[in-house]
């Protein structure tokens, strides 16, 4: 029977060819940047986190590690880690300390 559907030409598996592994940036070297948001929140103050080069499973156990130092709660969302309220000096703590050199952005 023929395959239905129409012609693909670049949809072969015999064409794909596999993504180049991404050299890991060190964590010292990341541009990581910390700052007090309220956009999109709902007037809600939150701390951003962004610039992590980090695989998924990382970047959650990061995430982890910074509401448990911060006590509070957050998320990842896009490759941002946003905790909830003013936690800027927590974050930076807790970045240094996980080997990252994080900057506040922002006023």
């Amino acid at each position: 029977m023929a395959n239905k559907g129409g012609w693909q030409e670049f949809s072969s598996p015999a064409t794909s060819r596999p993504e180049p592994a991404a050299a890991a940036t060190p964590r010292a070297q990341q541009r990581v940047r910390v700052q007090r948001t309220k956009a999109g929140k709902g007037g809600k103050l939150v701390t951003a986190i962004t610039g992590l080069e980090l695989p998924d499973a990382e970047a959650r156990a990061l995430l982890k590690q910074l509401k448990a130092s911060a006590g509070t709660g957050g998320t990842l969302k896009d490759g941002v880690i946003e905790l909830q309220g003013d936690q800027l000096a927590a974050a930076l703590a807790a970045l240094e300390q996980a080997g990252f050199r994080p900057k506040q952005a922002g006023g």
